[in-house]
């Protein structure tokens, strides 16, 4: 048999079967196949079958002609126009924008008691800094303003997102 041939399931078949003969014709004198039990005949056979034939299979595969991946090149970096338009893209999205003045905890009770004209203290002094959330995000801090007859919030400080 060639190197380069498999054996095929009947010549698998009678190396089993002459294996097999040989075994039980040596069964008293000490074989090292007596004393295996099936499973383990069967699992010798294979492993020594896949020794046999490993020369022959996967030659492409070598060690020796591994090299390291490249990678493709992307460009420079700049981004350009591209990345003016997906952010022009975006201009559209619509986002929750929220101005808080300030929190507190009440009771159940308290929140009962509640009507027209009551008063809630905040936990934020008069002229400190309001908290600008958007989407429930602290983006950053402003100052109560009144312009028209209209209550505005002045930007006084952007925070640095925090991933």
């Amino acid at each position: 048999m060639a190197d380069d041939e498999l054996l095929n399931s009947d010549e698998i078949e009678s190396l089993l079967n002459a294996a097999k003969s040989d075994a039980q014709a040596d069964s008293g004198a000490g074989s090292p196949f007596s004393q295996m039990a099936p499973d383990e005949l069967a699992g010798q056979v294979e492993s020594d079958l896949a020794a046999a034939l490993a020369p022959s299979i996967g030659q492409a595969g070598n060690v020796a002609d591994a090299r390291p991946f490249e990678f493709d090149e992307f460009g420079s970096g700049d981004f350009g126009d591209s990345h003016d338009s997906q952010l022009h893209a975006l201009r559209d999205v619509e986002l929750d924008l929220r101005i808080e003045l300030g929190r507190t905890e009440l009771l159940i009770e308290d929140v009962l008691k509640l009507k027209e004209g009551s008063v809630v203290s905040l936990d934020k002094l008069a002229g400190d800094p309001v908290d600008i959330i958007v989407n429930g995000r602290l983006i950053g801090r402003g100052e109560v303003l009144v312009l028209n007859d209209n209550f505005c919030v002045r930007v006084a400080e952007i925070l640095a997102p925090d991933f």
